[in-house]
């Protein structure tokens, strides 16, 4: 079953590169803040690069304007997640995170089989509103489709 409004976020570790790559696990991300976590089936594929993680940057500021950190998450190793960030001009504070052996995907209910297309095991495209280390919002998009986990979507349904 996948993850749902009232449920923790299970306890996994990520990756990241700032000075180096760096273990965080999700505790320490969650943990006395709000954030809104979204994940995306593969860095530098059509979607993810023209619309979701763009969609992220634009209103960036409106996140962080109501104290909401943002954070990105894709099953793609930290350093395909740095140069993509880097390439998307991702700004300081958004984090690109890596789920490169699908942990997160798996714990949350959201791993999709998408070897089909030489991907492999991935993340469903989804965005969760966290408070605190408990989910408060769920949008989980259908496979295949970008409808419900983008930033205007998940911004215009953020509870005030």
């Amino acid at each position: 079953m996948s993850i749902q409004a009232g449920d923790p976020i299970p306890e996994v570790t990520l990756k990241r590169i700032r000075d180096g790559v760096e273990t965080v696990d999700t505790k320490a991300l969650f943990d006395g803040r709000k954030a809104v976590l979204f994940a995306v089936p593969g860095a530098f594929t059509p979607t993810c690069s023209a619309s979701h993680l763009p969609g992220f940057i634009e209103h960036f500021a409106a996140f962080r304007q109501r104290g909401i950190e943002v954070y990105c998450v894709a099953v793609n190793d930290p350093f395909v997640m740095k140069a993509w960030g880097e390439s998307q001009q991702v700004p300081d504070g958004l984090l690109m995170l890596s789920d490169g052996n699908g942990e997160l995907a798996r714990a949350l209910g959201l791993e999709i089989d998408a070897s089909a297309s030489g991907m492999g095991m991935r993340s469903r495209r989804f965005a969760l509103y966290v408070d605190n280390g408990t989910v408060r919002e769920a949008w989980i998009d259908a496979p295949g489709k970008f409808e419900v986990s983008s930033a205007e979507h998940v911004l215009a349904h953020l509870p005030h």
